[in-house]
């Protein structure tokens, strides 16, 4: 017998296009529609206690877990590039509270904290991805680069916060040569990390002969490239995540009329809370 509260159900409150139009997508990962948007279902009370969980927050698997719940044309959101996923922690924040949010912000000028409203759809029409459809060409290469994975970020996410801990551990070492053997090896893990990111945000390198696709390959060369060709790359990535992330919003503190720039944080507790 059928439920017959089943037509109750949640439906989809919005439907949206991906940033990424679907690309960058592993073959399976994405059910995409003829138009190209996906239905975004809002939240449920179990997702919106995933999104408080601390467990589940720190391995990643909240956001998994809440995606595969508002969007399940998304089937592994583990493969979800990075340009995606502030977009998608948008439309399901709209999906289930609206487009509007509450921010609270501290003016650097004169420290008064006051509460603003925020239009999410103007924070997800920021959002560019142009940049990784364009090449990076120094001398006779061309880099083509593309977007970290949901899953490269959150590895490198927890790396990051372990390595954190490792380095407030260092304070409490007396025997200076100890630690200063410890942040050595600290930083060459950090550096390690950062160069695994760098090449794993490189889709290709063409030469005047050939397309190098290879992880290895690339990882090699970025290790024995000299500085400047390596600084030109670093700074391209760098400034692909900055355009394709959500922005810092402009705000006038009510209190002494400065204007200054908010930045704002999409973690689940926040954001969803």
């Amino acid at each position: 017998m059928s439920n017959p509260l089943k037509q109750y159900f949640r439906r989809p409150a919005i439907y949206f296009t991906l940033p990424s139009k679907g690309k960058f997508y592993p073959e399976g990962a994405l059910e995409i529609t003829e138009t190209g948007e996906l239905p975004v279902y809002p939240m449920t009370a179990i997702d919106e206690i995933t999104s408080k969980t601390p467990d589940a927050l720190y391995n990643g698997t909240a956001i998994i877990d809440i995606i595969k719940s508002c969007i399940p044309a998304i089937k592994d959101p583990w493969s979800v590039p990075s340009i995606d996923v502030d977009a998608i922690l948008i439309v399901i924040r709209t999906a289930t509270h609206g487009n509007q949010i509450e921010l609270n912000s501290q003016c650097p000028k004169c420290d008064n904290v006051s509460e603003y409203i925020m239009d999410l759809m103007n924070l997800l029409a920021a959002i560019q991805t142009d940049g990784f459809y364009e090449d990076l060409e120094l001398g006779e290469l061309k880099i083509q680069f593309k977007p970290l994975s949901y899953r490269d970020i959150n590895r490198g996410n927890i790396t990051q916060f372990e390595m954190q801990r490792e380095i407030a551990a260092l304070e409490k070492i007396e025997d200076t040569t100890e630690k200063a053997n410890q942040s050595t090896a600290l930083m060459k893990k950090l550096n390690l990390l950062n160069m695994e990111f760098l090449a794993s945000s490189i889709k290709a390198i063409i030469t005047p002969n050939e397309e190098v696709t290879d992880y290895e390959f690339i990882h090699e060369f970025l290790l024995n490239c000299d500085a400047t060709t390596h600084e030109n790359i670093r700074n391209k990535i760098i400034e692909l995540r900055e355009t394709s992330s959500a922005k810092p919003q402009k705000l006038k503190c009510v209190n002494c009329s400065h204007e200054y720039e908010q930045a704002v944080a999409l973690n689940l507790s926040d954001f969803f809370g």
